[in-house]
């Protein structure tokens, strides 16, 4: 069930299958170097951005040679064979270090009788490059199946890691031409944590959320799709989603925690939790993420505009409100790239693009100026070194960060982002121009690890000390299942309480802060503080530590027994929260106990509407919110315990 779960846990998950015959899914591998090769056509310039000179229908871009650019004017199989390089390489590199954009230009991709078929691997992100998605429509598919862990191909068949993974502004004509007869009416895009649908139009077919045609079990713990619409989406074995500002003709299914916020066509939440949806009319506050567009052979950054009580998506009827920055107003960095040079680039008034790659990261990056746009492409990856706080980004209005990454270092940094006033004696901020509820500083698709593909530690990955902030979409994840530490063995779940160190996840502390899918995971304290006024989160997921190697670790110094995944400071008079989870697998002593899932002051002004804790296979809560609602422990595996609204 559990998004993080390794192979050899897996199977202590329960969730609804969709049931469908079983085709087995072979994975072809590749070099990153061949993967690599694929992307000449980009033709990277070394002298800078800004617009670049066309050849044979191909833009000259400064993007790097992990941009793949593609247009329409390219012959299906050339396009097939580029694509097919990089899903081969990226597949099955979960913890690897090669990050990549495929980018359509504007144009049909695929025919009737020749669709373009692709997948999307580990750290890819696929996107089109007009104004609209209608611009570009792909004649095929853009999916992502089950990933086999076990060496026949055929075994232990899950979407849990699928992880780390973009989809966004073009539409899907679903064609399933030489495919098997399982596959051929579906777009799969199974997928967990750190994946986002935004601005994509799946038409002619299902749009499902799980692989029920790749071998078993077929468990699948999403995910976010946004400013989107499909005909019909398949839930599957989903067992939370939020799906926002978007138009469904149908939805099936559901398993735990399914949230809707502005969809037209939304299903109806007034038996909850028979079935368990939530659905609010409108989305209290949203801001679309910034995309790359290229129009008349001139690349441009579209910043969508930020807006209240918002339903259906924002381009159904006209061009997404907002502005539009020239190529040439942004820093287009590159890893290796020095600090130094792009906190000047920033102060010197830029926007900052990061292009594909990990960024070593040993002193802060600095977004100083109110209406700064920080991009990422290709999941861009900032990695601590040092005990550093990779990116600090000051409290201003229209301020945005998106597609980023930040993984913590080796050694204890005290946060790995923070959002808000930065005056911790020299190198504070110069000046502080606070955010506004008409324009909020924005995070979107913000993503933070610690530990997996390294050792890592911080106090605090996520830290809000501004008013007025949306974060939209982020997975703030202390890995539970990594690759081998730096001495060459592989952590046991006990060195790993000790090893990788991560606090705490999300601490609020500004006031009229809005969470729109706030995914957080396995930090050793409360996963989420929540401090500040007027805070209001739309879909909340969480799975507390899988590795405390004893009671006495999980307990708190006053002798409450663990931390809740939910902390809403006992001071806080208002605060709302709709769908929200906690679960639990305590995977090294079945017997450890946590008392609560959520931890609320009793207030009038706090308000929860639609909770669950559940248990994965080992450990117990006894309440899901301060001491209301049945106890989950290993005597009811995969059965949630409900309420519906708190007080």
């Amino acid at each position: 069930m559990a998004t993080t779960m390794s192979a050899t846990t897996a199977s202590a998950t329960t969730a609804s299958v969709a049931t469908a015959s079983v085709a087995t899914a072979s994975v072809a591998t590749a070099s990153v170097a061949s993967a690599a090769a694929s992307a000449d056509r980009t033709h990277p310039s070394p002298t800078g951005p800004g617009p670049t000179q066309p050849g044979r229908g191909h833009h000259r871009t400064s993007f790097g040679d992990h941009v793949l650019l593609l247009d329409p004017s390219m012959p299906t199989s050339e396009v097939q064979a580029a694509v097919d390089r990089i899903s081969d390489a990226q597949t099955d590199d979960e913890m690897g270090t090669s990050r990549w954009s495929i980018l359509f230009e504007p144009g049909t991709y695929g025919t009737a009788d020749e669709p373009l078929q692709m997948k999307v691997g580990y750290y890819t992100e696929v996107a089109g490059l007009g104004a609209s998605p209608d611009d570009v429509h792909i004649n095929g598919k853009v999916e992502v199946y089950n990933r086999c862990l076990e060496d026949d191909g055929t075994s232990n068949c899950i979407a849990l890691n699928n992880f780390w993974r973009t989809l966004s502004n073009l539409t899907i004509d679903v064609n399933g031409a030489g495919q098997d007869d399982c596959r051929q009416s579906a777009n799969f895009w199974a997928v967990s944590q750190a994946v986002s649908m935004r601005r994509v139009a799946v038409h002619g077919g299902t749009l499902s959320l799980m692989d029920y045609c790749t071998a078993g079990p077929q468990y699948a713990s999403g995910g976010f799709i946004a400013d989107s619409s499909a005909e019909t989406v398949v839930n599957g074995s989903q067992q939370q989603w939020l799906t926002r500002n978007s138009d469904v003709g149908s939805w099936s299914n559901a398993v735990w925690n399914q949230v809707f916020s502005g969809v037209q066509g939304a299903p109806d939440d007034a038996t909850f939790p028979d079935p368990p949806y939530t659905t609010l009319e409108t989305t209290p506050v949203s801001r679309e993420k910034p995309f790359l567009v290229l129009e008349r052979g001139r690349w441009a950054v579209r910043v969508p505009s930020a807006h209240t009580d918002t339903r259906g998506t924002s381009w159904a009827a006209d061009e997404t409100a907002g502005r539009t920055l020239p190529l040439s107003a942004f820093y287009v960095a590159h890893p290796g790239d020095s600090v130094r040079t792009i906190n000047a680039q920033l102060a010197r008034g830029r926007h900052l693009l990061l292009t594909p790659g990990v960024y070593d990261v040993a002193r802060s990056i600095e977004v100083r100026r109110p209406g700064t746009v920080v991009l990422g492409m290709g999941h861009a990856t900032l990695t601590a070194r040092n005990g550093s706080t990779p990116l600090r980004v000051a409290d201003g209005p229209g301020t945005v960060v998106a597609g980023v990454t930040i993984d913590a270092g080796e050694r204890l940094s005290s946060s790995l982002l923070e959002v808000g006033r930065h005056d911790r004696g020299r190198g504070g901020w110069a000046s502080h121009r606070g955010s506004s509820a008409r324009d909020p500083l924005t995070l979107s698709d913000v993503y933070f690890r610690v530990g997996g593909p390294h050792v890592g530690k911080t106090r605090v990955a996520l830290e809000i000390d501004a008013d007025h902030v949306l974060v939209d979409h982020t997975w703030v994840w202390r890995a539970d299942h990594g690759v081998e530490d730096f001495s060459g063995g592989a952590l046991g779940d006990d060195e790993r309480w000790v090893t990788n160190i991560g606090t705490t996840g999300v601490v609020v502390n500004g006031d009229d802060v809005t969470a729109t899918g706030l995914f957080v995971e396995h930090f050793q304290r409360h996963n989420t503080v929540w401090n500040g006024e007027r805070g209001r989160t739309v879909l909340y997921q969480n799975e507390l530590p899988y590795d405390p190697p004893s009671q006495a670790d999980w307990t708190q110094p006053d002798g409450t027994l663990g931390y809740a995944g939910y902390l809403v400071a006992d001071d806080v008079r208002t605060h709302e929260l709709w769908g929200g989870g906690s679960y639990v697998y305590n995977r090294n002593d079945p017997d450890i106990v946590t008392e609560h899932g959520f931890q609320v002051p009793r207030t009038p002004g706090v308000r929860l509407h639609h909770l669950l804790t559940v248990n994965l296979g080992a450990g117990t809560i006894r309440h899901v919110v301060n001491d209301t609602g049945a106890q989950v422990d290993n005597s009811n595996t995969g059965t949630p315990a409900y309420v519906a609204e708190y007080p």
